[in-house]
């Protein structure tokens, strides 16, 4: 077997509906699948208007909006439709994208049927209460997503750190990477505009500190303008460049004023932003890799981040940037004043995450998750019982 005798089912909760670094990935996944002789079919909500075209097939699940976050929906189930495509499409291994209720009706079809079943891991879902004031409840959301995982047969998880952390967390006993690539063509130092910095009030000479991301509270937002808080208090002159859209744009715009808001990019228009910033800060605890994060140090810039899970296996500390405890308000402060104040620091860490950035290949790294496939497959016909038990140990 290899990859073009392959048959997907693809269960994702957000395919094409908002645009984030998850579901790009996903359609740039199935884009390669399809290019090398797979057979591929998608099965997620779908909507009026999407943010973009879905690459390959894509058959709608029933969904409700998340209550107080419409942009998102929940698949609630695997409908009638839907169920009887799956059965007619005949896939021999099912790929689950998101732990909500269709992807564990599909994974108990997939039981049924003796078909294997990979997990892709995009985000750390248990992270997102701490921002609502529910920290109470990770443990609970986090036995809820163990047992999950462990029917699933095996995982794959953007990077090495995040990998640790789901065995950490007895997730799985199979975990591999699928790390994310970036596009090498656009993401450069070269994309970087005088011109267009000017137009956004960000004069020559004055160094701009970027947030690139979905606006909203879960991706730090908070940590980000209470840094920038400090960096005021602290006298050091900067300029403030925020590149994406959310639901909580205006507590933000509110929180840094004199912030250049550049809202959604993409394509060049977003290189070109992106390096036109002189240094990402990037606060989030959330990401599973940081797409964003590939993206600046492909255009030279040196990174700022928390040391949490994505990050740490892209930066390098004091090498390429710096990583520093989540939340450490005077110490994101101290490292951003560095790269305020040192043009040749700058110059230096972004150079080496620059070079860091060019070992990251989509092609390489897609062809990890066909390998994945077509490994779980071959165990499965050979008997292997590679789904662990869903108890908690």
């Amino acid at each position: 077997m290899d990859t073009a005798d392959l048959r997907i089912a693809l269960f994702s909760g957000n395919y094409n509906y908002v645009r984030d670094g998850a579901n790009q990935a996903l359609n740039r996944l199935v884009g390669y699948l399809l290019r090398q002789g797979a057979q591929v079919r998608v099965y997620a909500p779908v909507v009026d208007k999407p943010a973009f075209e879905p690459t390959g097939q894509l058959i709608g699940v029933s969904a409700l909006p998340i209550p107080s976050r419409s942009e998102y929906r929940i698949p609630l189930r695997i409908g009638g439709k839907a169920r009887r495509d799956l059965k007619a499409f005949a896939p021999n291994v099912i790929h689950v994208s998101s732990p909500d209720p269709a992807a564990h009706q599909a994974v108990t079809w997939a039981r049924r049927r003796g078909l294997p079943v990979l997990a892709s891991v995009h985000t750390r879902f248990e992270t997102y209460l701490r921002y609502y004031n529910m920290a109470w409840g990770e443990p609970i959301v986090e036995a809820i997503l163990r047992r999950f995982y462990r029917r699933c047969d095996a995982l794959v998880a953007p990077s090495e750190s995040m990998a640790q952390v789901l065995r950490e967390q007895r997730m799985n006993y199979d975990v591999s990477i699928w790390s994310r690539g970036v596009d090498r063509d656009i993401f450069q130092p070269q994309a970087r505009s005088n011109a267009w910095r000017q137009a956004q009030g960000i004069g020559e000479g004055e160094v701009a500190i970027g947030f690139l991301g979905r606006l909203v509270m879960e991706k730090g937002l908070d940590v980000f303008s209470d840094s920038v808080d400090e960096l005021r208090r602290r006298g050091v002159a900067h300029k403030v460049l925020v590149i994406g859209e959310g639901p909580a744009r205006p507590w933000f715009e509110a929180r840094l004023p004199g912030a250049s808001f550049v809202g959604f990019q993409q394509g060049t228009d977003l290189a070109r932003a992106v390096a036109s910033m002189d240094v990402l800060f990037n606060p989030s605890v959330t990401e599973t890799f940081g797409n964003v994060t590939l993206e600046a140090m492909a255009c030279g810039l040196p990174v700022v981040a928390a040391a949490a899970t994505g990050s740490q296996s892209l930066v390098d500390d004091r090498i390429s940037g710096r990583l520093i405890p989540p939340g450490a308000i005077h110490q994101f402060a101290e490292a951003l004043k560095a790269y305020v104040e040192d043009l040749a620091l700058r110059q230096s860490h972004g150079s080496a995450g620059e070079a860091r950035a060019c070992e990251f290949s989509w092609d390489r790294i897609n062809q990890a998750v066909a390998d994945t496939y077509v490994r779980l497959i071959r165990q499965k016909q050979r008997g292997y019982n590679i789904t662990p038990s869903t108890g908690s140990n």
